[in-house]
This record gives structure tokens, sequence and C-alpha cells, in this order.
């Protein structure tokens, strides 16, 4: 009864993660929850006054499929104050949240066989959603001595005649990593030799950057046209429940995402797209304070954990995650069970110390864990304090 494609697909490890926490809790047992990623802030005020002006102004109809016309304004007012990129209202579409945006990027160009280069780590439904549109995921492997990041040389000699799309986030869930203007138009200079090559710049973590002004592949006029910008609420303005995302790219990319948006969900709520009006017109540094606390955050984690022996931890320069390679500790034990993988790290960590971080592999980089510290200080030394206890019963 159930489909191939849906049978083939992976539950995501980190709502799995989730909800093997939330299950953990309902038992009784103290969790601390380091998986996912869901800023602990609540909404800002001013746009929450947005919304309810929105709905005293009754914004409860349907909308047109790529969104109201003042909010894809704003959206591309928001593009040349922050990026000083030129889009029209026409060149925007809003989703039920950027993993919306996502997939309907997915199903607009991929026939089967077509392959999307993903570098690795990579954003966990990102290679879910190539294989969902019958794609094939040709992944770039890197390593914690390089920040995660691939280099030109890498890129070149992953493309072939199939490559269909180039696929990337920065700041990059999960690493962190932050790629700069340098790097960045070192990876234009060599897609711009391949202009059939649709660039999918990820970048939903913008406003969540330690390094200083957020670059966009998109700047560079030599891949500006062949370049779709996905961003979206859910993790610089704290508004993950509100669901909304969008893209900013060449027109047909963008009617061909209308097209399928049209059938499956037509336009995202109405309310939310005011509140998104709200939250896009107002100045970045209204929300910067954080911005400011998760780097508070990084540096006392990144700080406590990079004393650990044997855990190697590249210092991220956005995003809210932690990367560190666990490989280190393979072929050791743990209360006479041995650490294989970084899935058995990840699950004795839970199981001792109710301790609940992802898994490398879910991201592409199975040597390696993911930690979130968005949560409250108290929070983050409590668990530190069980990981070092953790790590300290680890026998060769």
């Amino acid at each position: 009864m159930i489909s191939n494609r849906v049978l083939g697909m992976k539950e995501s490890q980190t709502l799995a993660m989730a909800r093997r926490s939330r299950e953990m809790k309902n038992a009784g047992h103290d969790v601390i929850s380091l998986s996912l990623g869901e800023p602990d802030f609540n909404t800002p005020e001013f746009i929450k006054e947005g919304v309810k002006q929105a709905v005293d102004a009754n914004f409860s109809h349907y909308t047109a499929v790529p969104g109201l016309q003042e909010v894809r304004e704003a959206i591309v007012l928001k593009f040349k104050r922050d990026n000083n990129l030129e889009f029209t209202p026409e060149q925007i579409i809003m989703s039920t949240g950027a993993k919306q945006s996502l997939a309907q990027i997915m199903l607009a160009i991929l026939n089967p066989g077509d392959e999307v280069i993903l570098p690795a780590p990579y954003w966990v439904s990102y290679l879910q959603m190539v294989e969902l549109a019958e794609g094939n995921a040709v992944e770039i492997s890197t390593e914690a001595a390089n920040d995660y990041k691939i280099t030109p040389e890498q890129l070149r000699a992953a493309i072939s005649d199939k490559t269909k799309a180039f696929l990337f986030s920065s700041p990059c869930n999960p690493s962190g990593s932050l790629y700069s203007k340098d790097e960045l138009q070192g990876l234009a200079d060599v897609l711009k030799d391949y202009p059939n090559i649709l660039i999918i710049s990820d970048e939903i973590y913008e406003l969540i950057n330690f390094a200083g002004k957020h670059e966009s592949i998109a700047q560079f006029d030599t891949v500006k046209n062949q370049t779709v910008i996905v961003n979206g609420l859910s993790k610089g303005y704290a508004m993950t429940g509100y669901r909304l995302g969008y893209i900013a790219g060449p027109q047909h990319i963008v009617n061909a995402c209308t097209k399928i948006q049209g059938q499956i969900t037509s336009a995202t709520c109405a309310i939310t797209q005011k509140a998104a009006q709200v939250a896009l017109e107002a100045d970045p540094s209204t929300v910067k304070y954080m911005r400011n606390s998760f780097l508070e955050r990084r540096d006392y984690v990144h700080g406590e954990l990079n004393t650990i022996d044997d855990l190697i931890l590249p210092k991220p320069e956005g995003a809210f995650y932690l990367f560190p390679d666990v490989s280190k500790f393979f072929g050791k034990t743990f209360k006479g069970k041995t650490i294989n993988t970084s899935a058995d790290f990840a699950e004795f960590l839970l199981d001792s110390e109710y301790v609940a971080t992802v898994d490398g592999s879910a991201f592409g980089s199975p040597k390696c864990l993911r930690l979130s510290y968005a949560a409250g200080m108290e929070t983050l030394k409590e668990a530190v304090i069980r990981i070092k206890r953790f790590v300290s019963q680890i026998e060769d």
C-alpha cells in the first residue's frame, strides 16, 4: 500500500532524536535535548503586535500562491538593504517553511538520474529531498581540519555531465561553518563555467553570524542568474512555529515552484505572511540580542568541551551548533560496551547521562556529532557537566 519512494525515505534523525527525548522525559528522566535546531527565545514583541493587527484587519483569506504583493516587496527591500541584491517581487515565492521551499526546488529541477552536489556535512533533509525527486546526491567529504568546507578543486572534480545543482548552506547546519567572501568567490569561479548548474544557497542562518557581514554567493555577477537563495524566519527571528520560508531567484525557477505549490498547499498562512512583513521591514539590529546570546553560549560550550582530550572541535562562526569529530573514541569502551560509531557515542551518552545529540551520519559525516547550543545557559552548563562525566568513563 505504501509507495517505494516513501519506503525508501529515512526519518529525519533530528526529529527522531527529539521524539526519543520526549519519550524519555515522559518516562520520568531528566533529559537535556541538544538535538533540535530551535531558538529558545520567544518571537519578539513587535512582531507579535503585527500579528495581532493582521488578525484584527481580517487577513484570514486565501492569498496569491507566491504570497501577498506587499510582503514580497518587503523581501525585495530586505535583499537590497541587507545584501545589496536586486530582485523583483515576481522573483519571490513564500512557502510554509524553508524546508518546503527547498523540496519544491528539487521537484522543480530534477529528472531521474540528475545529480546534486552536496558538501558534507549537509542539513539532514537535503539528501532525502534529492532522492524524493529521483535525483542522485554526489557528496563531497570535508574534515574538521578544514572547518568542514570544500575547496574549488573539490567542487570542480565533483561536476559531471549529469550535474543539475549545487546545494549548500552558509552559515552551515550542522557545522556552523561560514564561507568567507573570498571562499565563495572561489566556488563561483568554478560554477560560472557551468551556467546550466543551479546554485542553491541556503541562508536560513544569515542573522546568526559571528564573523561580521553575511556573504551570499549571489553577490557575484558571474553566477547571480544561476543562483536561488533560500531563507526564512525560523532561526533569526525565533519564529519556528510560524512556518515561513522564501526563495528568490531566476524567474523560471520561481514559476515552477509556484506551479508545484499551487497543487500542494497554495499560499502559506496569510497571518504568517503579515508577521514576516513586520519582521523584514524592521532593522535587523532589533533581533541582534539573540545573535549575541548565541555567541556567548558558543564561547562557553566550545571552551568547555575543547578541553576534552580526543575531541576534535572547530570553533564555528555561525548558526548555533557544534560539530565535534568523535572518531578518536572509536574502538574504546563505555561500561563494557564498545564505541564503534558516532551513533554509539550518541546512544550511550543519551542512555547514561540523558543528553540528546544527533549522530553525524545523518549529515553525511559519520565521524561527528551535532550538538545544538540553542538552549539556556544553565541548561548548557548542566549538559557540559554530564558530557564530561560521560567521557571520563570511556576506557581504552
